[in-house]
């Protein structure tokens, strides 16, 4: 296989930069990596199921006063579990068929 030309292949003229999309990280100069970004969408879902976990021991003892807000907070960290799940899928599947192509 010849990959002498492949090397010789650079940027186009004709093809311009993406721009980048503004965020809040953009505006002060500073834009975090994937991995931190991962992490703390971990951390707060992590956070998220604690507080349930507590909710439900307190409706379990009789001390909430508020069943509406245990039941909403319940619901929301089941998505936001299923959310992480399903990205976690897709990862994995993307990881799989990238090591299945044959070099």
């Amino acid at each position: 296989m010849n990959i002498e030309s492949i090397q010789g292949l650079g940027q186009h003229d004709e093809v311009a930069p993406l721009p980048s999309l503004p965020s809040a990280g953009a505006a002060q100069g500073v834009q975090a990596p994937f991995g931190n970004l991962v992490t703390e969408g971990l951390q707060q879902l992590n956070e998220q199921l604690k507080t349930s976990q507590t909710d439900l021991q307190q409706l379990a003892l009789g001390e909430t006063q508020n069943l509406h807000q245990v039941m909403v907070r319940l619901e929301e960290s089941r998505i936001a579990f299923q959310v992480m799940l399903q990205a976690r899928n897709r990862v994995l599947e993307a990881y799989q068929e990238v090591m299945r192509m044959q070099v």
